[in-house]
Order: C-alpha cells, then sequence, then structure tokens
C-alpha cells in the first residue's frame, strides 16, 4: 500500500494538503513501513501560480507517478477531494500528530 502524507520537517503531518512544502510517499507492506521518502514539493509557492486546475493537475501527476494508492491529510478542499476519488485514491482525513504513524494507521485501516 501506497500512502501520501503531507509533512513538516520535524515528522509531523503538515496541516495542510494542496498548500504543503513537503510530502512523504511511504510503502507500507503486511503493515511494516518498509520505504519512506520525502519530496519538496513546494505546493506551498507553487498554489497560486497557476490556476487551480493546473495545480490539481501538479498534484495528480506527482500522485500518479509515485502509484500513491491512499492520501492522509487533516484537511482538503472539496473539489481535491473529488479529484482524488475520480482517480481511484482513497482519503483520510482529520489526521495529524506523527506523520509515520498516520501512514501506517491509513494503511492498516484501508481508509474508505
Amino acid at each position: 500500500m501506497v500512502v501520501c502524507v503531507p509533512v513538516t520537517t520535524d515528522g509531523w503531518v503538515d496541516p495542510r494538503w494542496g498548500r504543503a512544502e513537503r510530502v512523504a510517499v511511504a510503502d507500507i507492506r503486511g503493515g511494516a513501513l518498509v520505504d519512506w521518502q520525502e519530496f519538496h514539493v513546494a505546493w506551498d509557492r507553487l498554489h497560486d501560480e497557476a490556476p487551480e486546475g493546473g495545480h490539481h493537475a501538479r498534484v495528480a501527476r506527482f500522485l500518479q507517478e509515485h502509484r500513491v494508492e491512499i492520501v492522509v491529510a487533516h484537511h482538503m478542499g472539496g473539489e481535491m477531494a473529488h479529484m482524488l476519488e475520480r482517480m481511484g485514491i482513497r482519503v483520510g482525513l482529520g489526521v495529524d500528530g506523527d506523520a509515520r504513524e498516520a501512514a501506517l494507521s491509513a494503511a492498516g485501516h484501508n481508509v474508505a
């Protein structure tokens, strides 16, 4: 299961999804974290540099390139959530705390 979570530099869930500076992609198998990669995506800066559809396309490309199956975040806009749903990516919202634990929990609960 591949989970993506917005992450702060100190390893916590960043409350911003579409405006996250960094995201982590976690590969979780058999309930264990087997790979964790963090990416400086700069969505915080890039968000307002393109029309909304352009920003959503940027996020979609990233998720497709990394074969993300679940996104966990504290909050995201309705249009972003709808786009992820259309892509077949499950979304878990209201998440905070340690980003690695949030990813493991989402994979274990197979977020709907």
